[in-house]
């Protein structure tokens, strides 16, 4: 079983930045990808962002196209979400997951992210 923690949210002022980091338990240079996902209350829980472990190709939501990067470090078995320009309806928690290459998924508990002045 893969674990995986998520830290970095909080409270920020729309325009402001923050920084998400995904530990994972084992390494994810063998993963097919990792993700990000996202719930606001009352709605649908929706991919932001995924890095591919071959080539590290990456693809967002529309949502969030221009604003936030995902990234890797595969010596730390870390994935980050950088957010920039952050708006209120980006206020969630936030979600990794750990997408293997035979089909078992595993999900993080979720750190929240409150975009407000």
């Amino acid at each position: 079983q893969v674990k995986l923690v998520e830290s970095g949210g909080g409270l920020v002022q729309p325009g402001g930045s923050l920084t998400l980091s995904c530990a994972a338990s084992r390494s994810i240079s063998s993963t097919y990808a990792m993700n990000w996902y996202r719930q606001a209350p009352g709605k649908e829980r929706e991919l932001v962002a995924t890095i591919t472990s071959a080539g590290g190709s990456t693809n967002y939501a529309d949502s969030v196209k221009g604003r936030f990067t995902i990234s890797r470090d595969n010596a730390k078995n870390t994935v980050y979400l950088k957010m920039n320009s952050l708006k209120p309806e980006d206020t969630a928690i936030h979600y990794c997951m750990y997408e293997s290459r035979w089909g078992t998924n595993y999900w993080g508990q979720g750190t929240q992210v409150t975009v407000s002045s």
